[in-house]
């Protein structure tokens, strides 16, 4: 299932971008951020497909929604200036931004190469 997070729970779940300054990811298992906002049609194009991907990929990564006009600290902390922007997060090592719709082919080809997450 796809959670929306607030500043809380992304500080819980992903990065405390409070306390630290250097990327420190908080998660049990690879996760994906969709950044996105009502308002924004490719969105929604890309919102369905992420539904899709949550239930075909479940238990093995998380996928996460942040709002960026509920939750714009959180987008500033990013520097979201486009969406949507689609934020890849592996277990170990740095998290990767990708902005714009992407195909569910780009999704789940990005889930193995950057989160090494297979089906």
């Amino acid at each position: 299932m796809l959670e929306h997070l607030t500043s809380e729970t992304f500080k819980q779940k992903v990065f405390n971008y409070e306390t630290n300054k250097e990327w420190k990811f908080e998660g049990d298992k690879p996760c994906v951020i969709d950044f996105y906002a009502d308002w924004c049609s490719p969105c929604k194009m890309v919102a369905p497909i992420l539904e899709e991907l949550g239930k075909e990929y479940e238990g093995k990564m998380n996928i996460y929604k942040v709002d960026t006009e509920d939750q714009q600290e959180i987008a500033s902390v990013f520097g979201i200036r486009s969406i949507p922007s689609i934020l890849f997060i592996p277990k170990e090592g740095q998290p990767q931004m990708s902005a714009g719709a992407m195909p569910k082919e780009s999704f789940v080809k990005a889930f193995d190469e950057i989160l090494g997450v297979k089906k």
